[in-house]
């Protein structure tokens, strides 16, 4: 090919990225070409009789991808499993046990009674989040939690999902106050589990806040968590009310937390408060409820 041959059938491209897509897009239509790098920079060489119409292609592929405003990095927060979720799975097989020694007396005076909380013993709604039926619903949902909340911990901080996540337990026995009818009693961290789900649902919505184009990936996240807890929290046999209660809780805690930096969440003046916080309901609530329990 002599040199005016080459100028003539030389398409210029930005950038070694750029010639590889117009090379595939070319390569889809027929066109064969070769990729060079010139002192200029890169170029797609194609036959010279070709050159009119990979050219006709080339401003197709633009015109037709014009309007594809995501072609940069994603600027999606960090997500990372932290390992403080563990501490929580110990709590719960902890209380597990305690309730189990004691001849299930931590469960008559911890779980989710309506008429009690009626009474005034509202401390139920968060003792009953650490009690389980028998061995069987807790490792239910020490499996399922356990990867939520490492990566709901990872996400928003270990004490501040860890607090979010209580607060949502409580409200699906507050759901379960309000919605069940007749004689209902409920234990188990489930709706815990699913607060933690709402949590990693939402999380998405913070790259609202960084690019207004985002609507798509916000909704595409929110549709996989919305699935995940069909999955998880519709079972027939499991309380639905407080999952559901759990999961929008969670939902709405987790949309104002994504409005706050994630390096804030992240640091440990956020996560001292919300620990401190966590750790005197969970001390406050159980210390009510061992006064009311049986003398021996």
């Amino acid at each position: 090919m002599t040199s005016e041959e080459f100028s003539n059938s030389a398409i210029p491209a930005r950038t070694r990225r750029q010639a590889m897509d117009w090379s595939l897009v070319l390569l889809s239509q027929g066109i064969e070409s070769v990729i060079e790098k010139t002192e200029t920079g890169w170029t797609l060489q194609v036959e010279p009789q070709d050159r009119s119409r990979a050219l006709a292609t080339l401003r197709q592929y633009h015109i037709e991808n014009r309007a594809w405003a995501w072609r940069q990095p994603l600027p999606w927060p960090t997500v990372a499993f932290h390992w403080s979720a563990i501490v929580w799975c110990l709590l719960l097989a902890l209380f597990h046990w305690l309730n189990t020694a004691s001849g299930a007396h931590l469960q008559q005076v911890g779980l989710m009674d309506p008429m009690a909380v009626h009474n005034g013993a509202w401390w139920r709604l968060f003792t009953a989040v650490w009690l389980h039926f028998d061995l069987t619903h807790l490792m239910a949902n020490l499996v399922v939690g356990f990867a939520v909340f490492g990566l709901a911990m990872g996400r928003y901080g270990p004490a501040c999902a860890w607090l979010a996540g209580f607060l949502a337990g409580a409200a699906g026995n507050v759901a379960g106050l309000l919605f069940h009818q007749g004689t209902y009693h409920g234990l188990g961290a489930s709706g815990m589990v699913m607060g933690g789900l709402g949590l990693l649902t939402i999380q998405s919505l913070s790259i609202r806040f960084k690019n207004p184009r985002s609507g798509r990936y916000i909704t595409s996240g929110i549709l996989a968590g919305v699935l995940l807890f069909t999955l998880l929290g519709l079972n027939p046999g499991s309380d639905v009310i407080a999952h559901l209660g759990g999961f929008l809780c969670g939902l709405i805690l987790g949309a104002a937390m994504a409005t706050v930096p994630q390096p804030k969440l992240l640091g440990w003046p956020a996560n001292v408060v919300c620990g401190a916080v966590s750790a005197g309901l969970l001390a406050l609530t159980w210390t009510l409820a061992l006064r009311h329990l049986p003398l021996p």
